[in-house]
């Protein structure tokens, strides 16, 4: 009996002294793992990132010779009108599509989240998501040819029908932003509505429930409960949603034409394509590039840092 208690005590032993081993070799694979991919990352992509910089700083003109030319293309952009009209486009279309895609796409998810029933919440994300799944030049040319035209436009027989005069959606420099605006609230507000409401459904069902015992309204809930809760969700939309209205382009090169009237729908990402492929100067693309990518990354960072959440259930 005394033996027997001995070899089963030296087994479990042995076990845990093996489950220790495995766990240890699994840690430091998964840390080598990790380092090699981070290397394979960075060396794959050294050229890439390097490259921007690089270009920035020489005349690389189809129709001139490639040499080195210092600071002349970031000179070039002080004094260039249309890169400051483009600058001054994106900022804003940024600023207003951002805080309404966020700001619509919160309340439908809470919304959606006041439904018992999963197959219609099921139901009414993916009405909100189809529009993120169809092409966004397909549908660009939809909205240009079917929605937006002055005549025969959907939106302006509307407003005709409610005793609204047409508006020119497309033609007009102080209206083109606001068309570009719709559009792109329309097609990309869907992915936000899933995963806010992936966010509400993650917080536990007793948190409301003691606010219901308590008397609390909706309001209450959420203002209390639902938005702090929300937090990393909230870092992370803000911070893709940025970065994904910054690069935007179909809209911009397929909705309007030749950038609108007055390059009322001149942006950052279309001057940079314009500067590239149509005028062939890729040393002054680059440097906007460059531009771009800074303006990205220092937005990125400081919303990472002002949004830093610290919270458990």
């Amino acid at each position: 009996m005394f033996n027997s208690i001995i070899f089963k005590h030296l087994l479990l032993m042995n076990y845990t002294v093996t489950l220790s081993s495995i766990i240890v070799i699994t840690r430091q694979s998964f840390i080598q793992s990790s380092n090699a991919i981070a290397f394979i990352f960075f060396s794959s992509h050294a050229e890439l990132l390097s490259s921007i910089p690089i270009h920035s700083l020489r005349s690389q003109n189809i129709t001139s010779d490639n040499k080195f030319i210092g600071l002349e293309n970031f000179v070039r952009l002080v004094q260039d009108a249309d890169f400051r009209k483009a600058l001054l486009n994106t900022l804003l279309f940024v600023l207003i599509t951002v805080t309404l895609n966020i700001g619509i796409a919160l309340v439908v998810a809470q919304m959606i989240s006041w439904f018992k029933s999963n197959k219609v919440r099921s139901f009414f994300r993916m009405v909100f998501f189809l529009p993120c799944i169809a092409p966004m030049v397909a549908t660009s040319v939809v909205f240009a040819r079917s929605i937006f035209p002055t005549t025969t436009g959907f939106l302006n027989v509307a407003l005709n029908k409610i005793g609204i005069d047409s508006i020119n959606w497309l033609g007009d420099p102080k209206v083109v932003m606001i068309s570009l605006i719709i559009y792109t609230i329309w097609v990309d507000v869907g992915y936000n509505v899933i995963l806010f409401s992936a966010g509400i459904d993650g917080i536990p069902s007793y948190v409301y429930e003691a606010a219901d015992l308590d008397g609390a309204s909706e309001w209450v809930k959420f203002r209390k409960i639902t938005w702090p809760l929300l937090g990393r969700s909230f870092q992370f939309v803000i911070v893709q949603t940025l970065i994904s209205h910054f690069q935007m382009f179909a809209q911009f090169a397929v909705l309007i034409l030749k950038d609108g009237p007055q390059n009322s729908g001149l942006v950052l990402s279309r001057y940079i394509y314009k500067m590239a492929f149509e005028y062939k100067d890729m040393g002054y693309a680059s440097a906007v590039s460059l531009v771009l990518f800074v303006i990205i990354m220092t937005l990125s960072l400081i919303e990472q840092k002002k949004s830093a959440v610290d919270w458990e259930y």
